[in-house]
């Protein structure tokens, strides 16, 4: 049990039956009254974000988030297939369970996959990866003057902007938390 006094940024709870993930806290004593909490919590199931505050006496279990290493290996249309590499076990996701978070994740690459109770709530896919551009416009010469940007198509059909200078075959380093270009490798 953790009390809310006790709170601190990036600590799970379990509260009401949900589980949230502090993103946001501040102790308050005012002049008049009890001391309170102010947090901002994240449901990670819904990823919604709420603001509650509490007596720093309340108490709330511990939520466990199970963080897995697994290998995705490919999409058959309807599920998305990973294994654990170490004890070779497969598990199939929907596509309502993995949502956006594969658009820049090559089959075969390394997926964080969290669970809460055995049940999987989301896929962190690696910090960065470095993708082939498939599609783009090409760049003229002088356009480079402002700084612009264009859109490109990565081999995983993911859409993109990247500076001018990037061409088709060129392989690039895309952050995936943003989604944003970072280098041309």
């Amino acid at each position: 049990m953790v009390s809310a006094g006790d709170f601190r940024n990036g600590l799970t709870v379990e509260i009401e039956g949900n589980v949230y993930q502090v993103i946001e806290f501040q102790h308050v004593k005012p002049g008049k009254g009890a001391a309170f909490v102010r947090t901002k919590l994240k449901n990670i199931k819904s990823s919604g974000v709420i603001e509650k505050s509490f007596r720093p006496t309340e108490k709330f279990p511990q939520a466990h988030i199970e963080r897995k290493e697994m290998q995705y290996l490919y999409s058959d249309g309807e599920f998305y297939n990973f294994m654990d590499t170490e004890t070779f076990d497969q598990i199939a996701l929907s596509q309502d369970q993995v949502g956006d978070s594969l658009k820049f994740v090559k089959e075969n690459e390394m997926v964080k996959i969290l669970s809460h109770n055995k049940e999987v709530f989301a896929i962190e896919p690696p910090i960065s990866v470095e993708l082939e551009v498939t599609e783009t416009e090409p760049g003229f010469k002088g356009d480079t003057a402002t700084g612009g940007n264009k859109p490109a198509i990565v081999e995983t059909g993911a859409k993109i902007n990247v500076p001018l200078f990037v061409e088709i075959g060129n392989i690039i380093q895309i952050d995936t938390r943003t989604g944003e270009y970072l280098k041309r490798v």
